[in-house]
């Protein structure tokens, strides 16, 4: 028998019958009895990705300096602002030329570069320009919280209803956000009640100006400390859903992770993962808190930053305790603003990218935004991220799908980390359907099918 022979019946598989199995049924049912709790804690604790958008930032503003029309009006003060500082494609190049330098580009490859700098530039500013004059804010947090103060219960049992009717007006404004909500305060005990006022007359308006919860609705718990926090917050969610005649498990809330407490409790354990799951499926989002975490540790004001050491071990904690569960994670926002001088506004849009780009890298697709002049970097530098990666992203995921000959061996779960990429820069409008779907060669609903299951069908 020559080695061509041998090398065929070595590579044939072999064919199982009740001889060759070893594992008999005794053994696999004692097995599955065993894992049973493993299957359940999989299945409901870890389900997977949600098949739900995620904004790339949310914006914070006092409740009480909201209106229907704010998104639009942000992103005119935005455009305006730019215009008057250089303008868009100037400040595109910026973003390009830093992001191309912090990736390490060869000073040659740079210089001979300059006109696709130019070009490149020029469409992402197109890009940017269109996006901030449709949709300049994504998700928008009328803020009774820190934004809002104490100003007196007369004051807020006025505005808690108030910002009910604005934002269901909003929804319908043509630049209306694809997510809006509230901050309530803390339940703390200090707030505890205010808070849980506030959050049933909001609920309550906006179901009187829409008739049901929008889906588009969202709520944030802030400075959660503890488990029972978040249990608590489960029971007030059961009440309100009972009071109001609303489906079970239909308001849903996210958590603000603004104290040590929650990434190292007192008996050495990461209570921000038991606290996800001790909200019974309810919540959407962890949202890291800059300054409140960094204040907390004791960094002095000067050094609080979305980049410091402490906030990066409190991200990565909240990056285990959410994977596999669905649950989104957001960063925070940095409260180095453009305003005043040409060379401070530049030096704070630089930052601001560089920093929205920083954790676009390391995995959290999420931030916040304070003020209007923020937002031209936020989208800049986000839909870089993702154009800069199209089309070698796009030409893996087609070899993969159509089993194409690569120098890269791709997995399903490559593959579907690859589509979520391209359907992240769909969904906030860094690429356009038809681009995305010509260069993958395979309709958006296999891309969709694949950024969920890794599987072409």
């Amino acid at each position: 028998m020559g080695r061509t022979d041998r090398e065929s019946m070595a590579s044939r598989p072999v064919r199982a019958t009740k001889e060759n199995v070893k594992v008999n049924q005794s053994a696999l049912n004692e097995i599955d009895a065993l894992l049973a709790d493993t299957d359940e804690l999989l299945s409901t604790r870890y389900p997977g990705d949600r098949d739900v958008r995620q904004p790339v930032h949310t914006v914070y503003v006092p409740a009480h300096l909201s209106s229907p029309t704010l998104p639009r009006e942000w992103g005119e003060q935005a455009l305006t602002f730019v215009d008057d500082n250089g303008g868009m494609v100037q400040l595109a190049e910026r973003v390009i030329v830093a992001a191309r330098k912090e990736s390490g580009a060869p000073a040659n490859q740079a210089l001979m570069s300059l006109h696709q700098v130019a070009r490149e530039a020029e469409l992402l500013a197109n890009a940017v320009t269109e996006k901030l004059r449709t949709e300049p804010i994504e998700d928008l947090r009328l803020d009774f919280e820190d934004g809002f103060g104490h100003q007196g219960d007369e004051a807020e049992d006025t505005w808690a209803p108030e910002a009910g009717r604005i934002a269901v007006a909003a929804l319908a404004e043509p630049t209306a956000p694809a997510f809006i909500g509230i901050r309530f305060k803390c339940l703390e005990a200090d707030t505890r009640a205010r808070g849980l006022r506030t959050l049933d007359l909001f609920l309550s308006s906006v179901i009187e100006a829409h008739g049901s919860l929008p889906a588009q609705l969202v709520l944030t718990l802030p400075k959660v400390s503890t488990v029972d926090q978040v249990t608590a917050m489960v029971i007030a969610c059961r009440a309100l859903e009972s009071e109001h005649g609303l489906p079970a498990g239909s308001i849903t809330f996210e958590v603000q992770v603004e104290t040590p407490q929650l990434i190292l409790g007192a008996d050495g354990t990461v209570p921000v993962a038991s606290a996800l799951h001790a909200g019974d499926g309810r919540i959407t989002s962890l949202h890291y808190g800059t300054y409140d975490y960094s204040a907390s540790l004791g960094v002095a004001a000067a050094y609080q930053a979305m980049d410091h050491p402490v906030a990066d071990f409190a991200k990565n904690q909240m990056m285990l305790a959410v994977a596999g569960t669905g649950v989104h994670l957001s960063d925070g926002s940095t409260n180095i603003l453009p305003l005043g001088e040409p060379e401070d506004i530049q030096r704070a849009w630089s930052l601001h990218a560089g920093l929205v780009r920083r954790h676009l890298k390391q995995g959290i697709y999420q931030g916040w935004d304070l003020h209007p002049h923020q937002l031209p970097t936020r989208f800049l530098a986000t839909f870089r991220f993702y154009r800069e990666g199209l089309e070698a992203a796009a030409k893996r995921l087609r070899n993969y799908v159509h089993k194409e000959d690569s120098s890269v061996l791709d997995e399903p779960a490559t593959a579907k980390a690859l589509a979520r990429y391209l359907t992240r820069g769909l969904s906030c409008g860094a690429h356009a359907e038809d681009e995305v779907c010509e260069r993958t060669n395979v309709p958006v609903e296999v891309l969709m099918n694949l950024a969920r299951t890794g599987k072409p069908e």
